[in-house]
Order: C-alpha cells, then sequence, then structure tokens
C-alpha cells in the first residue's frame, strides 16, 4: 500500500471531515450531478484538497462541462495520483490526491480543450481558496 506524506487513521478522518467529505474523500463516493457548490463556481483562485488542503488545480484551467460536476483540463503537476477503476462495469481513472490519497474523482479523453483531458471532480472533495 502507497505511503503518502499526510496519513490519519480512519476516525480521525471522521473527526476532520463532514459526513459527505467522508463519504466522497474516503470511501470513493459520488455527490449528485448538479447539486456540488463548485460545479458552476467561475472567480479567480486555487482548488485545493479538502482533506489535506493540497493545492490540486487553478481556476484557469476550469470550465463548464455541463456534466454536471466541476470541470478542469488540466491538474498542477505531480498532485494527482492516477488509479485504474475497473467498478461498476466500466475501466476508467481514478484521481487522487497525491499528498494524502483521497478520492478526488475521474479523468477522461474527453474534453474539449486543446489538452483534450476532463477531470471530473466532486465539489465535496475539493475547497477553493482566492
Amino acid at each position: 500500500m502507497k505511503k503518502y506524506n499526510i496519513e490519519k487513521s480512519e476516525a480521525e478522518w471522521k473527526e476532520q471531515l463532514t459526513e459527505e467529505q467522508y463519504r466522497v474523500l474516503r470511501k470513493k463516493g459520488t455527490e449528485a450531478p448538479h447539486t456540488g457548490k463548485y460545479n458552476l463556481h467561475f472567480e479567480d483562485g486555487e482548488y485545493r484538497c479538502a482533506a489535506c488542503n493540497e493545492q490540486l488545480f487553478e481556476s484557469d484551467s476550469k470550465f463548464e462541462s455541463a456534466c454536471g460536476w466541476p470541470s478542469f483540463d488540466e491538474a498542477i503537476d505531480g498532485k494527482i495520483e492516477y488509479i485504474q477503476d475497473r467498478t461498476f462495469g466500466m475501466i476508467r481513472t481514478e484521481i487522487l490526491c497525491a499528498n494524502c490519497g483521497s478520492h478526488l474523482g475521474h479523468v477522461f479523453d474527453d474534453g474539449p480543450t486543446d489538452t483534450g483531458q476532463r477531470y471530473c471532480v466532486n465539489s465535496a472533495s475539493i475547497d477553493f481558496k482566492k
């Protein structure tokens, strides 16, 4: 099992995170589409891991994808871990915070920008800082 810079017990994560954040970040849950507070959020700033505060995405990489979750066309180098996900009869690429191993969402090769990437991220897994 990979070691992360930030490691906590499940009890510590439960104490630190809201119930929804814990379900998404630590249990690999997904929030309902079009419900997250950052889905249609487009202010200038940075998006950080809600579990460990590591900066993951810049606001200039965020775009409206109409998929129902915050979407970014690139992550900050070295901040995301990529894992093959074969759940639910699909093959996808799960994205985790490389600092603490928390689940963020998935990345797809169907983005409309030059990168061709769409990082589909749960609002519960990120915080925004100006």
